[in-house]
């Protein structure tokens, strides 16, 4: 049995879109924007960190987040997502595409994530390329949303050469 096949997902994986979907008809939006950029890294131990960032984040007008202006700082926040902690795979015919992640959050940029399990569906394309997905509601109101992060692999040097 091959690495891939014990956990297809070790490794570290670069965004190349989020997008949501609405189940009121409403167009998809892209959270964090076009050209949104982020990894996903899971590694040997079982531990897996993510982070996502907008795109042209302006940097602070101090060197030291602690003197930046409170609405630099509130900027900052808002255009930064990250979450870590150990996962696990889930695998099974009942599951949407047979393979799902639960990402355990013990830490988060967002104090409400920690304590947490993100299970997200997994699934590749033919060209290795994953995509993660989960439905939840929007906050506030009865509307479905599902959400899809679509990675690629970063090859490193050795995979490379």
């Amino acid at each position: 049995m091959s690495q891939a096949d014990v956990d297809p997902l070790r490794g570290t994986w670069q965004l190349v879109r989020w997008e949501i979907a609405y189940g009121d008809g409403r167009a998809p939006t892209l959270p964090f924007g076009e050209g949104a950029t982020g990894l996903i890294q899971y590694t040997a131990d079982g531990h897996m960190s993510a982070c996502i960032a907008r795109a042209g984040r302006r940097p602070l007008a101090s060197e030291s987040v602690r003197s930046a202006p409170v609405e630099e700082r509130l900027a900052a926040f808002e255009s930064y997502f990250q979450y870590a902690g150990p996962y696990e795979l889930r695998r099974g015919p009942a599951l949407p595409t047979g393979l799902q992640v639960v990402h355990h959050v013990t830490m988060s940029l967002n104090p409400n994530f920690v304590g947490t399990d993100q299970v997200r569906n997994v699934a590749f394309d033919a060209e290795g390329v994953l995509t993660l997905s989960a439905s939840d509601t929007v906050p506030g109101s009865s509307v479905a949303r599902h959400h899809r992060l679509i990675w690629k692999r970063v090859m490193t040097q050795q995979a490379t050469s």
